[in-house]
């Protein structure tokens, strides 16, 4: 008896914009890296913060998205505080940066630089 396999879907979602930044990180990233990397470690005045690294090697229980311009990596402590979400890349005149839709926010604090769950 066959067994049915169905892929799972990724926790986040990358726009096409969010995907051709990581591409762009890629083209000019350190020579022993192997991807870029979403984390949200405590700090902020709202508990948690979205941080985006390159990484040299992959850990254990990391989320792996293979996007077409390289290898974008969830930490595994942060997946539970990021499912469903949506990562976008904004630019305007005076700034530029990720953006994150995230339904399991609580709230945020008022600059924008943290969130709670």
């Amino acid at each position: 008896m066959a067994t049915k396999t169905r892929s799972i879907p990724a926790a986040l979602t990358l726009t096409a914009a969010a995907e051709q930044r990581v591409a762009d990180l890629m083209a000019k990233a350190p020579d022993d890296a192997v991807g870029v990397k979403l984390s949200t470690p405590r700090r902020g005045c709202s508990g948690l913060a979205y941080s985006v690294d390159y990484i040299t090697e992959e850990a254990p229980f990391d989320e792996k998205i293979v996007t077409p311009g390289g290898t974008f990596y969830i930490d595994g402590a942060s997946v539970l505080y990021l499912v469903g979400s949506v990562m976008d890349w904004v630019e305007d005149d005076f700034t530029a940066g990720f953006t994150f839709e995230n339904p399991n926010a609580k709230g945020a604090c008022g600059c924008g630089e943290s969130f709670m769950v």
